[in-house]
């Protein structure tokens, strides 16, 4: 327990300007993880920049420690398998 009130309150509101900050960041990879799958299903040379920028994002997150960097890794596999399949189908 904090000593103080006052650390105690700083130390709360710095916590939920960290949340707002990963609850952002998380929208973000999500967002660029629906671009992509919906791209994927009509044009094949956009979804492949939206592939790129997705895994960007992804990266990103990992590096900050907003995901974890398994998760991330297991997100990119998974949506570059996606990917290839989708390819080889047309």
């Amino acid at each position: 327990m904090a000593k103080k009130k006052s650390s105690a309150e700083k130390r709360h509101r710095k916590s939920e300007e960290r949340r707002l900050r990963n609850k952002s960041t998380k929208s973000a990879v999500k967002t660029s993880v629906k671009k992509f799958v919906t791209l994927t299903k009509k044009k094949a040379p956009e979804a492949e920049v939206a592939l790129r920028e997705m895994i960007k994002k992804i990266d990103t997150a990992a590096g900050k420690g907003i995901i974890k960097k398994n998760a991330a890794a297991r997100k990119k596999s998974r949506m570059q398998r996606y990917f290839n399949n989708m390819k080889a189908a047309q």
